[in-house]
């Protein structure tokens, strides 16, 4: 079977890391967050990080990918470009895609862990909550897996999305076999 990029998307504060942390350490796959590669391109470049991050770990997870390794993508992913931008990489590299947006549909909640997460990337600035509602986000056109974090743990998310995935892999397999 083709491997495959995990694709995380959603805002910061809705449990995202956490659930594409969880995935990777359970399934071996690569770890790629994109807070990490953008904020080592702020220290050691010492430039202003726009689209380079991205770019970057498009490339990583490319050469992943090609040697077969599954990878987990953890970024924001707030526009439509980088979500497609992901999606093309997985293809050229041959591997199949999964779109996972992380959602919290509890207002009070989601802006309540924005105010008391902490970081652990040394010289991360984390946005506050003005910063995270302000934030460009693009409605999704295309499918998805959505976990809402909303008054749940993360072991209660993560069920949920080995469900989907389980679901997901399947369907791609029966598809594959109809070709």
């Amino acid at each position: 079977m083709a491997p495959v990029l995990h694709i995380f998307s959603g805002l910061p504060g809705t449990g995202k890391t956490t659930l594409a942390r969880m995935l990777a350490r359970r399934t071996g796959a690569v770890y790629l967050r994109i807070d990490t590669v953008e904020q080592a391109l702020r220290e050691l470049c010492a430039i202003e990080v726009e689209g380079e991050g991205y770019r970057l770990s498009y490339r990583l997870a490319a050469d992943n990918l090609g040697l077969g390794h599954d990878v987990v993508a953890d970024a924001c992913n707030p526009i439509a470009l980088t979500r497609r931008e992901w999606r093309q990489v997985a293809h050229a590299a041959g591997a199949a895609a999964v779109d996972i947006e992380v959602i919290c549909t509890d207002r009070a909640e989601h802006r309540r862990r924005v105010a008391t997460r902490k970081t652990d990337l040394s010289g991360l600035v984390l946005p506050d909550w003005a910063a995270v509602t302000a934030r460009e986000y693009h409605p999704w056109t295309t499918g998805r897996i959505v976990v809402d974090t909303a008054g749940r743990t993360p072991a209660q998310c993560f069920r949920q999305l080995g469900a989907e995935l389980e679901r997901h892999i399947t369907a791609a397999k029966r598809s594959r076999f109809r070709e």
